[in-house]
């Protein structure tokens, strides 16, 4: 039995929009055949359960049919396990992987936005991990510094250590490279000064540190529109359409495409997966 592919979706800063790329790729992962696992390690807030739930309720009251992920919850009680110890909740996050990636082709992993003994532990299994960032230098400064003065590039950050430290121990294990893709996510419509300054030392610090760059998800009226019913634009058909259709639909899934290329993965509309 081939092994599953583990893709954790990470960096320590709240607000950058993981949990968006995380349902967003799991969706378009069940969209091309494959079998997705998710596991949901931000035990407070457990956005992607939460999505998943809501899907599962809206297809049944409105008998329809689209493809659900094994979700295996970490805890009945999140916010208890939040606060419990370290040991309790690696034991926890352990099983509940042993299971999710039994059978499974994929495990996708939404880490929560802190650095946390699980959030490090799901990082070492990584087969890819995606760092999503606001077109700022404030969420860059969640993977480097820069000069005050000059804006040049001073030195990477702790979570840019933190994936080093995975890479390197993953290396030392199995001799297998975790791949590493930022994306440049809700992209302000307009080219900018600081845009051409952040395009720099996003470019210099993936020469450092060694990650590729690839687009993100725009801020998107139809992305938070289609929430609530725990769907994604990959799911619009005849039968699934609880919003009205528009140009807006077919420019978000084509943005989406954009991104599973970027991951290196294809078959968004149709044709099994495969992770490069």
């Amino acid at each position: 039995m081939s092994q599953a592919s583990v893709i954790v979706i990470g960096n320590e800063k709240g607000g950058a929009g993981k949990s968006t790329i995380a349902l967003h790729t799991a969706v378009a992962l069940l969209h091309a055949g494959a079998k997705v696992a998710v596991l949901d390690l931000d035990l407070r807030q457990q956005t992607l359960g939460h999505f998943f739930r809501s899907r599962a309720k809206w297809l049944e009251a409105n008998n329809a049919e689209a493809p659900m992920p094994l979700v295996h919850p970490l805890s009945n009680n999140g916010a208890a396990l939040a606060r419990a110890s370290d040991e309790e909740a690696l034991a926890r996050f352990e099983e509940a992987y042993a299971e999710s990636s039994q059978g499974a082709d994929f495990v996708l992993i939404d880490t929560p936005g802190a650095d946390t003994a699980i959030s490090r532990a799901a990082h070492g299994l990584a087969d890819l991990i995606v760092t999503p960032m606001n077109d700022s230098f404030v969420d860059f400064d969640m993977l480097g510094a820069v000069d005050p003065v000059t804006l040049e590039l001073t030195s990477h950050s702790l979570y840019s250590e933190t994936v080093w430290n995975s890479r390197k121990a993953r290396a030392a294990k199995d001799r297998k490279m975790i791949d590493w893709v930022v994306l440049r996510n809700r992209l302000a419509p307009t080219e900018a000064r600081n845009r051409k300054r952040l395009d720099e030392r996003v470019n210099a610090l993936a020469k450092k540190v060694g990650f590729r760059i690839g687009p993100g998800l725009r801020d998107r009226v139809i992305y938070r529109e289609l929430f609530p019913f725990g769907l994604t634009v990959a799911d619009l058909s005849p039968s699934i359409r609880p919003v009205a259709m528009s140009l807006q639909h077919v420019a978000a899934r084509q943005e989406l495409r954009a991104v599973m290329t970027a991951l290196g993965i294809s078959g968004l509309d149709g044709e099994m997966l495969a992770a490069e």
